[in-house]
């Protein structure tokens, strides 16, 4: 399918790049994580269930959202200029290409290699016949009892199929012996059914895929009834009800929608992925049914699979652990690297400790929840938490301390997107445990990452404060990259303190110290740091902004961003998603880079740097640079003041603009390449951050610099000598 000339012309002209064609080229970069001949199977294998994942999530929410305009008549223009009705033809045109690129990765260089690596997708075919008699007793005593067919005709309504599940849709000969008359039935593969049903033979892993074992098993399904077609599909439905994450969504129709539309489970049909040479009189019943075209059908290859998420199952087996990426062992903190030695405690009392996570361990911060609840000394511990892992130790260290009689508030966000379920089951657990649970705050998402503990030190009471990028999560900060700042600096500690009074409370405070917050007045002060950047560079002073983020796609900060470079100032953007600004566009936003990077580890911190003529300010939070980051959450960055951390945060930038292993660059088009050494020594920020020490945050350049100046102030001799010796004797 080809976009039309007219179509193509008018999203090249557009000054913004469209958020959902920029976040396909994204998924295109994850796909280039499979692509690569140099990772190992299962490690590509990894990313190509990765980029299954993200599309389910596209179709879900965007496509969804666009729907929402579709289905009830409003109009919508996308940042590329284009309406409703064209930007359909756009999202479904590349989302099958990609498709296409997704199935043809998989089965013409994936699939080759499997052999030589002990394991093979196999089918029922071409089993022995010893391993076929036991799938199908596997059939008979695992998979039948919880299969149920759900017929459709003029006595049973249409069964409410679940997004994203796979379904057989059967077609039956009526009884009667007529040839006209067919009857429809729907066959749903339960979610807790294995994808793979796992047969060892010469030492090779033969995985035979669950719907190919009830394929050849139909029969059972219908006995004396003349089958006349088995039918693979899967649908996503429609599942963005909620202001937060629509972006372009009114409130006033938002409520509309709300009276319409009521779960994931009913949301209309969007997609609808088939394998094979799907029936056409099922096609027909199911298109009629769902309101959809041929543009909604992604007709997938038989030999390929419906669903790359179920490839987990291979990519986790302990049979493949040595392909698997091997984790390095996480290394000490710069600020605290005497880690084993010293109580938290007693070490945040006499310094701040920046985390880079998965580099630096999240230990010290579940070190300080679990020391906290047990400390006889600790008054409150109060918490925000947006998504945990399983058998959660912080989830455990706040039970103790409840236990212990400590006040414990929690904010737990119940709208975490897919996240809810667990969420409020966890919630639940400490409330009846007697903490103080709130469950999120009216209209807004908590995305912002704090935790406040209250401690009594004699005459005296302190508090210690964590403030994140990242979720407290033990499991994702092993692959997720955060910054984490620990401290006691009273400054933080009333900022922190007064922002949860807002959380819980009414509290409207006036100013904070070192925190932006959003909904507040996050994004304007954010446009009056890019303005005086503005400012400097038009007086001819040093200038220069390097923000790196997962996301931006707000208007007004990319407006200001454009008037920045067209004073002169150089700007550097590191998003690792959408990007909906136009990079090198001449009289436009001829001073702005940016890149993205995309590897073994998902980049997932944030950092806004402003030159500030020599007086650099640097913030780190939860916020990206979207309309809802900062309208619709509660969020947070806070300004870094340590010299050693800004110093290696400082870095962090640096390093991230001097990888040329898994950055890609941004062109004016909205097309992305990949960086490559070119000659020069490779340099791959996922595994040089673990090789950084004092001496490396000495020769900081951002290369911001204006032509024929020289070092930029804070970068002089004289400044290097502020890093502290915080090494014990």
């Amino acid at each position: 399918m080809m976009l039309p000339e007219k179509i193509k012309k008018q999203i090249a002209q557009s000054d913004y790049v469209s958020r959902d064609l920029s976040w396909l080229k994204f998924n295109d970069r994850v796909l280039d994580q499979a692509r690569d001949p140099d990772k190992s199977i299962i490690e590509r294998l990894r990313f190509l269930a990765i980029t299954e994942s993200n599309l389910d999530e596209f179709f879900t929410i965007r496509v969804g959202s666009l729907y929402n305009y579709l289905d009830y008549n409003k109009p919508r223009i996308d940042y590329s200029g284009l309406k409703e009705i064209q930007f359909r033809q756009v999202i479904f045109t590349r989302t099958k290409q990609f498709s296409h690129q997704q199935h043809s990765l998989f089965m013409n260089e994936l699939m080759p290699l499997f052999e030589q690596h002990d394991f093979s997708i196999t089918t029922y075919k071409n089993l022995t016949s010893a391993e076929k008699g036991r799938v199908n007793s596997y059939f008979e005593t695992t998979i039948y009892p919880m299969l149920t067919p759900m017929a459709y005709d003029n006595y049973h309504t249409f069964p409410i199929l679940i997004s994203n599940r796979l379904v057989f849709g059967v077609v039956t000969k009526a009884e009667d012996g007529s040839v006209d008359y067919k009857k429809l039935s729907f066959i749903q593969i339960p979610s807790n059914l294995p994808k793979f049903l796992e047969i060892e033979r010469d030492e090779v892993v033969h995985f035979v895929p669950v719907e190919d074992i009830i394929r050849n098993n139909i029969k059972h399904l219908f006995r004396n009834v003349e089958v006349l077609s088995v039918n693979l599909f899967r649908i996503t439905r429609n599942g963005d009800f909620t202001l937060e994450e629509s972006d372009d969504i009114e409130a006033n129709f938002l409520e509309e929608l709300k009276k319409k539309l009521k779960t994931r489970r009913t949301g209309r049909v969007v997609r609808l992925e088939v394998s094979g040479r799907p029936d056409s009189w099922m096609l027909k019943v199911l298109k009629e049914r769902w309101d959809i075209d041929d543009d909604n059908i992604f007709k997938i290859k038989r030999k390929s699979l419906l669903d790359f998420t179920g490839l987990l199952q291979i990519v986790n087996h302990p049979q493949f652990r040595d392909l698997r990426m091997e984790m390095p062992v996480a290394v000490p903190p710069l600020s605290y690297p005497e880690i084993h030695d010293y109580n938290i405690l007693d070490v945040l009392n006499e310094r701040d400790v920046l985390l880079h996570h998965p580099y630096n361990s999240i230990e010290p911060v579940l070190e300080l929840l679990e020391k906290a609840a047990e400390d006889a000394g600790v008054l409150a511990i109060k918490i925000t938490i947006y998504r945990l892992a399983k058998d959660s130790r912080v989830t455990a260290a706040l039970l103790k301390a409840a236990e212990n009689g400590k006040h414990v508030s929690v904010l737990f966000e119940v709208k975490a997107r897919f996240d809810e379920e667990n969420n409020l089951r966890e919630a639940q657990r400490l409330q009846k445990a007697g903490c103080f649970v709130i469950y999120g705050i009216s209209s807004f998402k908590t995305h912002t990452k704090l935790l406040l503990i209250v401690r009594k030190e004699g005459e005296k009471v302190t508090r210690y404060v964590h403030l994140s990028s990242g979720n407290y999560n033990e499991s994702t900060s092993k692959f997720y990259t955060d910054l984490g700042l620990l401290t006691t600096n009273e400054v933080y500690a009333h900022d922190v303190s007064e922002f949860f009074n807002v959380i819980t409370g009414h509290s409207m405070p006036n100013v904070y110290l070192n925190l932006i917050t959003a909904p507040k007045d996050m994004r304007q002060q954010l446009v009056e740091l890019i303005k005086a950047e503005a400012e400097n560079a038009r007086k001819g002073l040093p200038s220069g902004i390097v923000i790196k983020i997962n996301s931006l796609q707000d208007k007004e900060s990319i407006d200001e961003l454009y008037a920045a470079s067209q004073a002169g100032v150089s700007i550097k953007l590191i998003v690792r998603g959408m990007c909906c600004l136009r990079p090198g566009r001449a009289g436009l936003s001829e001073n702005i880079q940016v890149i993205s990077i995309v590897g073994q580890y998902l980049e997932h911190s944030r950092i806004y740097y402003f030159h500030g003529n020599g007086d650099s300010k640097v913030y780190i939070g939860s916020a990206d640079m979207m309309v809802r980051s900062f309208e619709r959450r509660l969020e947070s960055l806070f300004m870094i003041t340590d010299d050693l951390l800004k110093r290696q945060i400082i870095n962090i930038l640096q390093y991230n603009l001097k990888d040329n292993v898994n950055s890609y660059v941004m062109h004016e088009d909205g097309t992305y390449s990949k960086k490559h050494p070119d000659g020069e020594p490779e340099f791959n920020i996922h595994k040089e951050f673990y090789n950084v020490i004092r001496d490396t945050l000495l020769d900081l350049d951002l290369a911001l610099k204006k032509p024929g100046q020289k070092k930029l102030p804070e970068e002089t001799v004289e400044e290097k000598r502020y890093i502290p010796d915080l090494d014990k004797s």
